[in-house]
């Protein structure tokens, strides 16, 4: 049963990578917000209405009963995680806190980011999304994940999820990357055996089917 949070809202962005990765991270708590749907393909993020709430003009943004905006995905998954501990996505112990941090911060760094920016430089359906297209860029990070790709299939050989043996945030960061290979024109991994297992036991949970 899904539990509707009241109070607040959450400004959308559909399937794009960062707020696909706070609806996951709803779905795993069973939990729900008001939506209120944010197009980055018309330069929505870009209107007045939306740079007063965020700056940045990046979306997810959270926005609290009282006006309080909150930006940045995983400060919006931590606020979440915070008042709904259960079941716990970002640790326990604080060594768990700690494990889990070291490892979402290094997907989020080593394999997101390069995923995002052979998309944003590489697919001409991004090109007014990145200006400027830097081609060789976009070509040197799609190097960079699938090297990224290769040191995973190696840590994962020994343990089920990328934190230890629980779900985590760090696999919701892994999944979201590893499905936007194709947008991103990278090749799937089908030769990185243990990478290839995680994967399909993380699409097959109903917060990310």
């Amino acid at each position: 049963m899904v539990e509707m949070l009241g109070g607040m809202r959450l400004h959308d962005g559909g399937r794009a990578p960062n707020p696909r990765r706070v609806q996951i991270f709803l779905a795993e708590k069973g939990l729900d917000i008001e939506r209120v749907q944010v197009d980055i393909n018309t330069l929505e993020t870009q209107s007045p209405q939306f740079t007063a709430k965020n700056p940045m003009q990046r979306v997810p943004v959270l926005e609290l009963e009282d006006g309080t905006v909150i930006a940045e995905t995983v400060a919006i998954c931590r606020y979440l995680e915070e008042i709904r501990p259960d079941p716990p996505l970002m640790g326990v112990t604080a060594l768990d806190k700690a494990l889990v941090e070291m490892w979402q911060r290094r997907m989020e760094l080593n394999f997101l980011l390069p995923v995002a920016f052979a998309f944003r430089h590489l697919h001409p359906g991004a090109a007014h999304l990145e200006i400027p297209q830097v081609a060789e860029w976009g070509t040197v990070n799609q190097g960079k994940a699938r090297e990224f790709m290769e040191f995973l299939d190696r840590e994962l050989q020994n343990r089920e999820f990328i934190a230890g043996d629980k779900f985590t945030i760090a696999d919701i960061t892994g999944i979201v990357s590893y499905q936007f290979l194709k947008p991103g024109r990278i090749a799937y991994p089908d030769d990185l055996q243990h990478l290839t297992r995680w994967a399909r036991q993380i699409v097959a949970r109903p917060s990310v089917a």
